[in-house]
């Protein structure tokens, strides 16, 4: 029997035996990251307290009454529909500082806000043994929990509205609602909640943030916030509001129109925004898309073709009808400052998704696979140039660029001896969205 044996790295062992070593064979990284992430802070009647709310499209769909106290189409969540309407996930903050929990001496709402004043308690004797009790849970008359032959109320369960109080004695009532409830301050009149959302939401990866309000200094934290974590911080990102001024940025989409509805807010586009700009694929434009939200958006300052191309000029995603439909009239962005090293290009967001793209997936191909684990030499910096151009060229098969010259692609060690430098060549691609047809007449 042998004696030796297991893995090597150099062939120095002293026992006979046989070393092997079992080796993947290597796959070039061309994974490209996903898109349909969206960050929302927001004023919500109900929803889980000081923390970010990560809801699916199938959960919205599914169970938006027990994550937002509503069902999937009550008028309440409106702006969270417009928001799905592009976005996969949607990471919500609830912007609600303070509040109270409704509460009754039966039971209290598992979170602070409006709607728990809508839940009642009801304790019935049970029908067979009238000796213990029947309780039901009942959200604005919709009966969301129910528990049969319950002795005391130390046997009751908490559900997924209400905690229970366990020394309290039943008895029986027909209907005994929480009271107390309330929001505390909200999007509309604090900012202090507005930076907790956002310092929370920095540990997250999201493709746009959509800001709720029309106070010039709210609309101002957001988007010092995006050009600190785009600049500063590396985090790929785009902020969506509405009539911010002039901040000629690439990180910020500035919508024009108002919404008008009754009851409406006027930033109600910035749901919809947010979630197709946030949806939409790296190789693809927003140009002519179609509004299908639900809010009803103003066309006063979008009507003639002077105040588009004004609008157009100072860098606002403008709203403007075609037919019977409103359509998106420019995929663009607040950048207008072109000079010869940043030119108007960078004022497309189509641009900005497949530079984005290519910052997020490179460096989740150098934290994943090289970070602390492949030499820095000439043999490792060969594998990085590989994976990188593998993935350009995946980049350049969806056509989000083209003509890619690997050859350009230059990786090399930098100033010390743990850092890379990596120079290229990239050339996006836009899509058409100008026609001009000369026509010879014979």
């Amino acid at each position: 029997m042998a004696l030796g044996g297991g893995f090597w790295l150099t062939q120095n062992k002293v026992l006979p035996g046989t070393y092997q070593n079992f080796i993947s064979k290597a796959r070039a990284f061309v994974n490209l990251s996903d898109r349909g992430y969206a960050a929302q802070p927001m004023a919500l009647d109900w929803g889980v307290d000081d923390a970010v709310m990560t809801v699916t499209k199938e959960d919205m769909q599914k169970d938006s009454l027990k994550i937002f106290g509503y069902d999937y189409t009550h008028p309440k969540l409106k702006g969270i529909r417009d928001l799905f309407k592009g976005a996969l996930v949607v990471f919500f903050y609830k912007l609600n500082l303070g509040g109270s929990k409704a509460t009754n001496e039966l039971a209290t709402a598992n979170y602070k806000g409006v709607r728990g004043n809508d839940i009642t308690i009801t304790v019935q004797a049970n029908v067979d043994e009238p000796t213990i009790w029947d309780v039901k849970t009942l959200l604005a008359g919709t009966l969301v929990d129910e528990q049969y032959a319950v002795a005391t109320a130390a046997d009751l369960k908490a559900n997924d509205f209400v905690s229970f109080k366990t020394t309290t004695t039943l008895a029986a009532t027909a209907g005994s609602p929480l009271i107390g409830g309330a929001n505390g301050a909200t999007a509309l009149t604090a900012g202090t909640p507005h930076q907790m959302a956002l310092d929370e939401l920095e540990a997250y990866g999201f493709n746009t943030i959509g800001c709720l309000s029309e106070d010039p200094i709210i609309k101002s934290l957001y988007v010092e916030y995006t050009k600190r974590i785009r600049d500063e911080v590396g985090g790929k990102f785009q902020l969506i509001g509405h009539k911010l001024g002039a901040i000629d940025h690439e990180g910020v989409i500035d919508i024009q129109n108002d919404a008008n509805g009754d009851g409406e807010e006027k930033f109600g586009a910035v749901y919809w925004v947010s979630g197709v700009q946030a949806g939409v694929a790296v190789n693809q434009s927003n140009t002519n898309r179609t509004y299908n939200g639900e809010h009803e958006i103003d066309l006063s300052e979008t009507k003639t073709q002077p105040q588009l191309s004004l609008l157009l000029n100072t860098g606002k995603y403008v709203f403007h009808r075609v037919g019977s439909e409103i359509n998106v009239l420019e995929d663009v962005n607040t950048f207008t400052s072109f000079r010869t090293d940043k030119n108007e290009d960078f004022s497309f967001n189509q641009t900005i998704r497949v530079l984005d793209q290519l910052a997020i997936d490179t460096a989740h191909l150098f934290n994943t696979r090289y970070l602390g684990k492949v030499p820095n030499d000439t043999d490792g910096r060969i594998s990085l140039w590989n994976d990188i151009g593998k993935h350009r060229g995946e980049m350049q098969r969806i056509r989000a660029i083209q003509n890619y010259d690997k050859e350009k692609l230059l990786v090399g060690q930098g100033e010390s001896k743990r850092a890379v430098v990596i120079q290229e060549e990239v050339i996006n691609t836009l899509t058409m969205s100008q026609l001009y047809v000369t026509t010879m007449v014979a």
